[in-house]
Order: C-alpha cells, then structure tokens, then sequence
C-alpha cells in the first residue's frame, strides 16, 4: 500500500489518513464543464488527488475544460485525464503501461472490486489498531493532539470511525454470501465452505467491538478505565489477524476461480450490478471513508469500476461531493 503513517510523536494515532486533498502546490487548476457531467466529476476527482489548488467553474459547455496560467485543455475525458497526468505526474494516477497486482482486462471486475475493498478495510484496521493502542497507552487521558478534544470526544470519533468500517465490512460480506458464493458453489459444491465460516467467526468479534467502544464510552463518565482500553486494544488486533488470514486465503483459493468459472462478459456485467446494488448502504455512505484506504491509483481504479458498472446519475452525485480528505 501507497498510504503512509506519519511518525510525529505529536499527533494522535487518530489523526493517521492516507493521502488528503489539502493543496501541496502553488499552481491554480480551473475546471470548467456540466456540474452534473460524470466526465467533469471524475476529472474533478482526479485533480484533487494531484493535491494542486482546484477552482471548479459550472458552465453549460458540453465537454470539460482545463485552465492552467495560459494554456487551456478541452476535449475527451481521456485527452483530459492524459493532459493532467502529464503536467501533474505525481502522485501517479492511471494505468494505461501497468496494472495493480497483475490485473489486466481479462480479470472479472468483481475480482478487482473485491481485492480493492480488501486493501480498504486492511488499511482501516490497522489505522483501528494503532489508535487503540494510543488510547491504552495513554490510559485515555487527552491526546497530545488538541484538535481530537477530551477522552470522551475522542471516544466518539473512534467510534464513528470504527462505525464505518464496520458498515462497510458487513456489507461486503453479505456481498460475497448472496452473489458470489452462489456463483462459485454452483461450479464446485463446498469451495465457500471455509469463507462462509470465516464469516460466522469474525461477525460477532465486529458486534462484540462495536458495544464494548459504546460501553468504554459510558465508563468514562466515571474516571478513565485503563484496563478496558488494553482489552480494546487486544480485540482489535485479533481482528485485524483473522481478516488478514480470512483475506489472504479468499485472494489465493477463491478469487483464481472466478476467473477459472469462465463467465461470459455478460454474466460478469450482471454479477457486478447485482454486487454493487447490495452493497448501495455502503456507496451512498461510506463511499469516501472506502477511497481513502486505498492509494490514488487504487482508488482510480475503484472509480472505474464504478462508473462502468453503477448508475451513472447516482456515481456523477457521489464523485461532485468528494473531498478525499482524511
């Protein structure tokens, strides 16, 4: 993974992010197009990942225009998108010379969306681990870091946060049980078995997480508990080792098969739709707290994926109130 922890010892391990919006460069992009164009969104998505300062200027043109100093681009999505990798090389975006773990445009999409929400949730769990270790070894006394607030506050954003992950984690396994699994089980009877199992053994570990954040909350009314926090802290690593080993076994023996199942494009298209319509709680929720788990080539990638296969009024909406920011 591309996304960086930083090793300030004045910040809280809340504070960790993969890559933000926040402008690293003095130059001005303008971006000029339809503000319900899903050509504008995505350029609009992209540049912001270029960390430069992004001026966005709704205008009735069909097609999208890019403004920098003097010179001005407009043209097709793509002409645009190979004009900003060009002038802003990194970080870099697209994938047109290589692909992420080997992927090529043989790969069934739902293989791809799977391995990128993996990467997400991997990336989110361990950012859940790091700071549940802060918090025990402060013993919840206030973080260095003002801008997290008092313990209780803190307590409440560490549970927000792990709300989200854990809203996306149910629902991609549900994801899996409903469409994927049937797919592969009707090729070869029992290969889900152990995956379906995983499932059944890590649910209610992600419960059980959930209620004792909300208990450690109310305990802090009365004074700081230490020992509860350690207990967090130990929670969160035994999930973290059984969705590592639950994803790693999925990506060797499972994932292969799909491919293996020799699915027709139509029949990928309709796994894709299906897949992406049970997980719609997540797209419409916490479609932004996925992206920022995943470095900027993945999260390109997901876009992709996306926009080829959701609706694209519901995409165009999303990709417009994008922030990326951590």
């Amino acid at each position: 993974m591309g996304n960086c922890f930083p090793n300030s010892s004045t910040k809280s391990t809340s504070e960790i992010s993969p890559a933000t919006a926040k402008p690293t460069s003095a130059v001005t992009v303008k971006l000029s197009g339809p503000p319900n164009s899903l050509a504008t969104s995505y350029l609009r998505f992209a540049l912001l990942h270029k960390k430069v300062h992004l001026r966005f200027v709704p205008s009735e043109d069909e097609k999208p225009t890019i403004h920098v100093g003097a010179e001005t681009v407009s043209g097709s999505q793509e002409v645009l998108l190979r004009y900003i990798e060009d002038k802003f090389p990194e970080p870099r975006l697209m994938l047109w010379k290589f692909n992420l773990e080997g992927f090529d445009e043989a790969t069934p999409p739902i293989v791809k969306m799977i391995w990128l929400q993996h990467r997400s949730m991997l990336w989110h769990m361990e950012r859940m681990v790091r700071w549940s270790e802060d918090l025990a070894a402060r013993g919840g006394r206030r973080a260095v870091d003002p801008s997290v607030g008092t313990p209780k506050m803190e307590i409440r954003k560490f549970a927000k946060s792990y709300g989200e992950l854990h809203e996306l984690m149910v629902e991609h396994a549900q994801m899996e049980e409903r469409i994927l699994f049937p797919v592969l089980e009707s090729v070869d009877r029992g290969m889900c078995k152990s995956a379906n199992e995983e499932h059944g053994r890590e649910l209610p570990m992600m419960n059980g997480i959930k209620e004792y954040i909300k208990s450690i909350g109310v305990m802090m009314d009365s004074g700081v508990c230490s020992e509860e926090l350690f207990s967090l802290a130990s929670r969160f690593k035994s999930l973290q080792m059984m969705c590592k080993a639950h994803f790693e076994e999925e990506e060797k023996d499972l994932l292969p098969m799909v491919e293996a199942a020799e699915m027709g494009k139509g029949k990928q298209k309709k796994l894709m739709n299906q897949s992406l319509e049970l997980m719609r709680g997540t797209h419409s929720n916490v479609c932004d707290f996925l992206l920022q788990g995943l470095t900027p080539q993945e999260a390109m990638q997901y876009l992709d994926l996306l926009m080829n296969f959701a609706d694209p009024n519901f995409i165009s909406s999303f990709i417009c109130q994008q922030d990326i920011a951590g």
